[in-house]
């Protein structure tokens, strides 16, 4: 059970919703405020979660909360902070999902003291299988970062890091669904490509990335040990290996999660 009773939300988007869905599913016993600016999207927000407070005003969020996620988009950041401002007290948790901004730049906007925690959570989320890192600004304690990962354990699995390596969680779990939706992709179209018909294409890749993935974090075993019991000497597996090996594979997978790293890095300022 968490130590804390109301949990308030500062945009309402998909990550919000995926959060409290999370909070609401596992009834966990926090009541909660969600501060949306479009009204298309309050009313769209009210009718699907009618026992969660809906409102116009950030500010009149941020009060009422005892945890203020800000889930908005970091152009949003300086105009959401000047508004609740007034209402972040350091007795309340702030925690922040918007990508590339320090929690330096946060507590630089609020009030002296104020407890920030920086989160990186990433779209798998809005189905309940999330990969999110929490990381702590100068002043958030121990508990407050084990607040945050409980609350995102919610939505996935939560880890905790120091904030220097968040562009590194970015480059790998934020961006990361996007590598792996592309190499479903390369799978089916390879299968198409041998005389397979796409649908059956297409569920089997998914099916398969699906099931690699959940064997490893079922058995909690070393890739390269399942990696094994799929390769039979002189088999097909370890040809397809070699051809991977050749086409540089995990170089490029490599080079694709540090591009993105950069990246996180540049949008930062840093």
């Amino acid at each position: 059970m968490m130590n804390i009773r109301k949990i308030a939300f500062i945009g309402g988007g998909n990550m919000a919703e995926a959060i409290m869905r999370g909070l609401l599913r596992e009834d966990v016993g926090v009541g909660i405020c969600v501060a949306e600016i479009s009204p298309k999207r309050r009313d769209d927000l009210t009718a699907r979660f009618p026992n969660v407070r809906v409102v116009g005003d950030a500010a009149e969020a941020a009060d009422w909360g005892e945890v203020i996620i800000l889930a908005i988009k970091p152009q949003q950041a300086e105009g959401a902070l000047d508004m609740i401002e007034r209402a972040i007290t350091p007795k309340k948790l702030v925690i922040s999902i918007m990508a590339g901004i320090p929690a330096s730049k946060i507590e630089a906007n609020l009030s002296p003291g104020c407890r920030v925690i920086r989160a990186m959570p990433n779209t798998p989320a809005l189905i309940g299988a999330g990969a999110t890192a929490v990381s702590a600004g100068r002043k958030a304690s121990a508990d407050d970062l084990d607040l945050a990962r409980q609350i995102f354990a919610l939505i996935g699995t939560a880890v905790s890091v120091e904030e220097k390596l968040m562009d590194a969680v970015t480059g790998l779990s934020g961006s990361g669904p996007a590598y792996v939706f592309t190499f479903i992709e390369a799978l089916a179209d390879a299968g198409v490509k041998n005389g397979l018909p796409r649908d059956v294409a297409s569920q089997l890749a998914a099916q398969t990335v699906f099931g690699a993935a959940k064997m490893l974090v079922e058995t909690g075993e070393h890739p390269t040990l399942l990696k094994e019991r799929v390769t039979s000497p002189g088999g097909t597996t370890i040809a397809a290996l070699h051809a991977l090996e050749n086409g540089s594979f995990r170089g490029v997978v490599m080079n694709a999660v540090e591009a993105a790293c950069v990246k996180s890095k540049e949008l930062a300022g840093k």
